[in-house]
């Protein structure tokens, strides 16, 4: 189960943890478009989701990006999840390439610079029906402003009022699945809580979310 460009070490070092009781057989990073036709799974980190696209055109991973989350199991976090949306607001001038494999608007940097970065610690029943709270990490992070499709689950809303704008809806997304893709705005790879991550193994499995351990 690999990771891509960008803040991955966090993600490698949490799915580690998970190997023996998940039965991951290996966790590696992927350059290249060999390395990616090689997994059954990937996590698009954190990073500058304009420089993560400009480096994937470069060696030619955009187009082999696209299909693989197309039909394998997928994870975008924070510009991960910028990278997959379908749209993009806010983006810098020029815009920016976008995999557009998942039916969402995602608002680039809803929660303003690196100085407003927060934590928020919230229910999360798509964890387990008896799921303890979750602490979410934002940091300079996008937020769904919009689901256009109908086969989008919202998974997590943070409560009216944070983050909002005047442009946005109350209780604004930061977590949706659709299919074999998995988009989260937050950082669950900055905690010691695996929760989220044994979530993303079980997705790729297709296996019901167990609640409990951490």
């Amino acid at each position: 189960m690999p990771t891509l460009q960008g803040a991955f070490i966090e993600h490698i070092h949490a799915l580690n943890t998970l190997r023996d009781a998940e039965r991951i057989d290996s966790v590696v990073e992927v350059r290249t478009s060999a390395e990616l036709a090689a997994v059954d799974a990937l996590i698009i980190p954190g990073g500058e989701s304009t420089s993560m696209a400009l480096i994937a055109e470069r060696r030619g991973l955009l187009g082999a990006l696209r299909e693989f989350a197309r039909t394998k199991p997928t994870w975008g976090t924070c510009a991960g999840l910028i990278l997959l949306a379908d749209k993009v607001t806010h983006a810098k001038q020029g815009g920016q390439k976008l995999l557009e494999v998942l039916p969402v608007t995602v608002s680039r940097n809803q929660f303003g610079r690196q100085i407003d970065s927060f934590t928020a610690t919230l229910d999360s029943p798509c964890l387990g029906p008896d799921a303890a709270p979750f602490e979410y990490v934002f940091i300079r992070a996008p937020a769904i402003v919009s689901v256009d499709s109908p086969e989008v689950e919202p998974l997590v809303r943070l409560p009216a009022g944070l983050g909002q704008t005047e442009a946005s809806e109350p209780g604004l997304l930061v977590a949706v699945r659709y299919r074999n893709i998995l988009g989260t705005s937050f950082h669950p790879e900055l905690t010691s809580d695996t929760r989220w991550h044994r979530y993303f193994v079980h997705m790729a499995r297709a296996e019901p979310t167990q609640p409990g351990a951490e």
